[in-house]
């Protein structure tokens, strides 16, 4: 008995092989060690080491319900990514066929800047403060010159402009890029306010980083999806 007890502790070949598997068991235990381990990997120890502990020095119980709490955490772990990654793919599936709808619709998103084809009109939104008396939207060409100006309601909230493409001296605006400006009287004091702009969706792209879907316009050039305002 006696040299039985002392193999088990070590002194002998197999007792060095048993305090090894017990002493990884235990380790396994830690946040470090488990994070590399599979749940078959971890039973296959937990079970060598209850198999090779000493007889008249049992594993501790309470080491014992940590190491299974210790499994049972990471079996949640790998559980809850497993899920998760099936419910962002299916997200983005669902995101893409919602977003493929959208062609040929028109949305409103933040821009200070269109790209307007002549003969066509430039249509967009500013936001207006509460308090404001007046409100007015500056349309600028390439150099920044205004080129015309056109006085918006004074409701707080976004409302509503479409400049029909006419110059301050009433001829015809070339194609091109077209910068919008917006101001409001607050309170006797002028300050700038937020436009948004109007585009058409031509076509949607998917990013390869599974961030969303982007939307396709001649007017804005790419938009994300989750700044659109508005959709007609």
């Amino acid at each position: 008995m006696t040299s039985s007890v002392t193999s088990v502790n070590g002194s002998g070949p197999n007792g060095a092989a048993a305090g090894a598997a017990t002493g990884t068991a235990a380790g396994a235990a830690g946040v470090g060690g488990v994070s590399g381990l599979t749940m078959n990997d971890f039973l296959t120890l937990m079970t060598a080491q209850l198999k090779n502990q000493d007889p008249l020095n049992p594993t501790d119980s309470n080491q014992f319900l940590n190491q299974l709490s210790a499994l049972s955490t990471v079996q949640g772990i790998s559980q809850l990514n497993a899920s998760v990654g099936t419910l962002s793919t299916s997200m983005l599936a669902s995101q893409a066929l919602s977003s493929a709808s959208l062609v040929g619709h028109t949305v409103l998103a933040p821009a200070n800047s269109a790209s307007y084809s002549a003969g066509g009109t430039l249509s967009g939104a500013v936001q207006v403060p509460t308090g404001a008396t007046a409100a007015v939207v500056a349309i600028t060409d390439s150099a920044g010159v205004v080129v015309q100006q056109m006085a918006v309601p004074t409701g707080a909230g976004l409302q509503a402009f479409s400049w029909d493409g006419r110059l301050a001296n009433g001829a015809a605006a070339p194609s091109g890029t077209y910068g919008v400006a917006a101001i409001a009287e607050v309170g006797g004091k002028s300050e700038a306010i937020n436009t948004s702009i109007q585009g058409t969706v031509s076509s949607v792209t998917l990013t390869a980083s599974g961030t969303g879907a982007t939307l396709n316009t001649p007017q804005l050039g790419p938009v994300a999806l989750g700044t659109v305002q508005q959709i007609q």
